[in-house]
Parts: C-alpha cells; structure tokens; sequence
C-alpha cells in the first residue's frame, strides 16, 4: 500500500510491522510524532504491545533494557539532549547484548537552544557499541527500522536507526507500507537467546571483574565486525520480499568520479540532483552516502573511493578540535591504504542551515580549484560578519 506519509510515522508503521511488544520514550522534539503515533496505535489495538510514559529519557532507554532483558521485542526514540541523558544507559544496553531498536532524530545540541538539523547528537554516541544507520528518505526509514530488527536479534546488539530533524522527520511524501503477511516473512517472531525467566534463573549484569571484562568487551567487538557481512545478507533476505536494497554505502556516479562528495542523510538527495546538473554538463562528479557508520565500512568506501582524484566529505556536526567527523573517520580508515585520493574536509549546515545545490557546488567548485585540502576543516556558509562579531 502506497500512502503519502511523514518520515515520522513511517518509523511508526514499521515499528507496528515489526510486532513489537513493549515500547517506551519521553517525547521530546522533533521525534515526537512517532511517539505520538505509537501510543496511539497502542490505544487503537493496532498494536498488541504496551506503550510506557516515563518522566525522562534515561528512564526511557531503562524500561526497553528492562523489557529486553524479559525477552520481548522492544522500541524507543530520541532526540539531542534526550539521546545525551541516555548515554550511560547506551552502555548498559550493548554490554548487555540486548537488541533494542532506537529511532534517533538528528537535532543539535545546546547551547544556544535549537530543535533544527544537526548530527552530533548521534554521533557523540559512536563509542557506546551502538550500530549506527543513517536513512535519506522516508522509504528508507520504514525498511531500515525492520532490517534493524533482524540484525540487532542475529547480532545480539542494539541499533539505532537515525533520521534528519524536519528534513526528514515532518516531510510527507510517498511510502510503500507493506502488508503484514510480508513482513512476518522478513521478521519472525522473536526468539531471546538470554532472558529473565523464574523457570530458568540466570543472573543479569552482573560484577564483571578483569579476568572476565575484556572477553566481553572483546565478543561485542567480534559482533560489530560480522556485522557487515550480517547486514549484506539481511539486505538480500530484504531483498527477495521487498525488492529494495540500500548497502552499507550507496555509490551515485562514483565509477569514472574524479571529484566524490561525500555525506550521509537527506542532504544526499539534494546532493544527487547537483551530480545530475553537473554530468550533463560532462563534469564527472561522484556522491558516496553512508548509510552504515557502526560499524564502519571501510572495505565499502575504500573501494568506491579509491579511483578518485578528490573526495569531499560534508560534515553536518562538528567534533570540536579535529572538526568534521566523516571526514576524520575516512581519513583514518584509508591511512594505510595504497590508493588513497586527497581528502577535503566542510562542515555546512549546522543547526538545521538549509545545505542547497549551490551548497553543495559551491564544495565541488572549492574542491576542484584548490591542488591540497586545507589542514583543517572548511565551513561554509558561514554569515562572516555574525561570525566576526
């Protein structure tokens, strides 16, 4: 069925797709609507599941651990501060190898105080054991959800699938909802490998002392490394009921590219339209999207990469002190490599600032005139003389 939708509730019909059975969050803005439109699909019996009101976010992420650890199939969203009170309990989620799905919301942290665009709340979050995914579209958002189901059950780990504030969150456009029948061949009813069980007691996250803690930490690094080749067969498992995949990257005029940009969520769109502008004009100009970025997919970006003259990375967040994230990721990841193509590294966009095709050919412009990237990362559409003053 083909209904034109938010990306927000998009999120929420895959959740319902997905059967899940507990779900718990504290709306804070922009991943409100989804939450909105879970607890109302509870109310409605749409879902046969329990939908839980916590008074924070910390308590949110908790309740799902809480739930997890009982054995059912569990779902939260945040959104910037919120994600960031849940960092301690992230931890807690992946140390204990539970698969909890998260729907993460793009929005930038404070101060000054903003609700718009921005990456860095996902990805302080990078080092938590989290696996990261990154959608462009809302079509993306509903199929990512429930692939993230079959990956974080197979792996053992929580996942978090994360969408751009309003670009994505609010905008309606056209979505194939898939019917139930469909998707219960995709995602079977879960099974728990570890659970709370009075007929079977185990305990739970338990004192870990040094001559157990670093096989542990060990076997959720192991997880994170199959999951690659894990999501490789989830996409085609996808593949044969649904008829669409994403990869790990998604590579858009890259085979004779001799500039790539590079990025990851709906600026990729927009990102696509300037490559298309330019190849009619017989410039040969790549996009490289990330979708997967926990864990990283080096072997993908190496090899869409490496037969460039230039790679562009446009970074929506700021690490502050190194600059753009993507970028500094990509720069690590082909260090040792033979073929490596000189790496430009731009910030745009922060705070929700609209990244336009002229953005974007303004990057490419700069990019090309320019013989060496700059030692640190470029920002552009900086207003100069607020920025002076």
């Amino acid at each position: 069925m083909r209904e034109v939708i938010e990306g927000s509730h998009a999120v929420a019909e895959a959740v319902r797709l997905a059967r899940v059975k507990m779900m718990s969050a504290y709306p804070i803005t922009p991943q409100t609507h989804i939450v909105e439109e879970l607890s109302k699909y509870c109310a409605e019996g749409k879902i046969n599941g329990s939908f839980m009101c916590v008074e924070s976010e910390h308590s949110a992420m908790a309740s799902v651990i809480g739930a997890a650890s009982g054995g059912v199939r569990t779902f939260t969203a945040s959104s910037s501060h919120g994600l960031a009170l849940m960092h301690e309990m992230l931890h807690w989620a992946a140390g204990a190898r539970l698969p909890i799905v998260m729907a993460e919301v793009n929005r930038a942290l404070g101060p000054g105080w903003n609700l718009w665009m921005d990456q860095s709340d996902s990805l302080s979050q990078r080092d938590t054991g989290w696996i990261q995914l990154y959608c462009e579209d809302g079509q993306e958002a509903l199929d990512t959800v429930l692939q993230a189901y079959r990956l974080a059950e197979i792996l053992s780990l929580p996942v978090m699938v994360v969408l751009d504030a309003f670009f994505l969150s609010h905008t309606y456009e056209p979505v194939d909802i898939p019917d139930q029948g469909a998707v219960d061949r995709f995602l079977p009813a879960y099974v728990p490998k570890i659970q709370m069980d009075t007929k079977n007691p185990c305990a739970l996250n338990q004192m870990a002392p040094p001559p157990v803690y670093m096989e542990m930490r060990r076997s959720m690094q192991s997880a994170m490394e199959m999951a690659p080749a894990v999501f490789g067969q989830v996409e085609d498992e996808f593949f044969s009921v649904f008829e669409r995949r994403y990869g790990p990257v998604d590579a858009f005029f890259c085979e004779d590219a001799e500039v790539i940009l590079v990025m990851a969520g709906t600026m990729a769109s927009t990102c696509r339209q300037m490559v298309m502008d330019l190849r009619e004009k017989g410039e040969k100009v790549g996009l490289l999207k990330l979708k997967m970025f926990r864990p990283f997919p080096s072997e993908a970006i190496y090899q869409n990469l490496r037969a460039a003259q230039k790679i562009a990375v446009v970074d929506r967040n700021c690490s502050f002190g190194v600059g753009g994230i993507f970028a500094q990721e990509i720069r690590a990841s082909l260090y040792n490599r033979k073929d490596r193509p000189p790496l430009f590294s731009y910030i745009a966009g922060l705070g929700g600032r609209d990244i336009t095709v002229q953005t974007l050919e303004t990057i490419y412009r700069m990019t090309c005139e320019q013989a060496a990237p700059q030692p640190e990362s470029v920002w552009v559409g900086l207003n100069e003389e607020l920025f002076k003053s």
